[in-house]
């Protein structure tokens, strides 16, 4: 069964060298969780993690960690599981082997590969690495592991297509073990993806996980009157009327509660309080980014980071290198733009969908 709702995308919380600082990264996990109003699914080590900021054994080690706190976690629940997924992403076939293995080896819920970040990969070998290198894998292991693909532009190797070739997915949802795709594109993309997979796969068999996070505010707003029945039937002919059955949010980190409830009334058509958590959502995307030099920068991961340190969850907000860090008056103003937008969640929104913070 494919696991629905809330997929947040974990950030990783590091040291001045790059290392995994592993009492504050299990109090993320914690924070994700929310006592089960939270995350439905933690996505370890992927973009939002840093992953290609990350030297490979601090990778290994979020998946260490990420599993093992969700285990224990989970022991506390009292209904439905939050799974764990971890992105076996890396620059080459090797790390992507060694990943992978290890994903196996510790009991990942899923794992997550991008292909079009492997380096050494071209696009004409993705088909033949999934059908022998990894089988291998999947086959020498006591259990298989569902696999998700991968698909962002941002991390595309150089001189690659910023998407994954919808023949690639159509023959890769040929293996069994292959059950879906993250996909941060439009409609369209979303849709190529699902009509390639239902060559092989019946329909519930590959799902579709949204990573332009705001999408879901469109895609399952219902609609009124003839102009309305017409965006509808557009919208259901692009995505082949396959809804997508999640959402990949990176400011889930900060809001998952929040984000859990916008999932839900998008996904129940509730139009009053989608407006509502649209309006949210939209606003703590709008104070991620800043003018520098007359251009507008997003430095979302780092007002992520910034975010739960303000709220205590963490105490370092630093970045890995490589990613745009903020500057002490960025600091100053993320902080009063964050409290101003607390403040109007508490008062616009019920109690039990408002995150709580804690640093247990």
């Amino acid at each position: 069964m494919l696991k629905k709702g809330l997929n947040v995308p974990a950030v990783t919380i590091v040291d001045d060298a790059g290392r995994v600082i592993e009492t504050e990264q299990r109090r993320v996990f914690r924070h994700l969780v929310q006592e089960g109003s939270g995350a439905d699914v933690i996505f370890a080590v992927g973009t939002t993690g840093e992953w290609n900021r990350l030297a490979n054994p601090e990778r290994i080690r979020v998946m260490e960690i990420a599993i093992d706190e969700l285990r224990r976690i989970n022991a506390g629940l009292p209904s439905g599981a939050v799974e764990a997924w971890v992105g076996v992403n890396g620059k080459t076939r090797d790390e992507i082997l060694t990943n992978f293995d290890c994903a196996i080896r510790l009991g990942a819920d899923a794992a997550v590969i991008a292909p079009l970040a492997i380096e050494d990969l071209t696009d004409d070998e993705i088909v033949g690495f999934f059908q022998r290198d990894l089988t291998e894998l999947q086959e020498a292991a006591p259990r298989e592991i569902p696999v998700f693909l991968y698909d962002n532009a941002d991390i595309a190797a150089a001189g690659r297509a910023p998407h994954i070739r919808t023949r690639i997915v159509k023959h890769l949802s040929r293996l069994p073990w292959v059950c879906g795709i993250k996909v941060s594109a439009s409609r369209r993309v979303l849709g190529n993806y699902t009509k390639a997979a239902l060559h092989y796969k019946l329909p519930g068999e590959f799902g579709i996980y949204i990573g332009n996070a705001m999408l879901i505010f469109d895609i399952y707003r219902p609609n009124h009157g003839m102009l309305g029945r017409l965006r509808e039937g557009w919208r259901d002919f692009l995505l082949n009327d396959a809804a997508p059955i999640g959402v990949v949010s990176g400011p889930g980190n900060v809001m998952p509660r929040e984000w859990q409830k916008s999932w839900r009334v998008c996904w129940a058509g509730d139009e009053i309080l989608t407006r509502i958590y649209y309006e949210i959502c939209e606003d703590f995307e709008r104070i991620c980014g800043f003018n520098e030099n007359g251009m507008q920068v997003n430095k979302t991961i780092a007002c992520l980071k910034y975010a739960l340190e303000i709220d205590g969850v963490v105490s370092s907000s630093l970045v890995c290198d490589g990613t745009q860090a903020l500057s002490a008056d960025q600091h100053s103003i993320f902080r009063d733009r964050y409290l101003e937008l607390k403040a109007r969640i508490a008062r616009m929104t019920d109690q039990r969908w408002q995150t709580v913070s804690s640093r247990q």
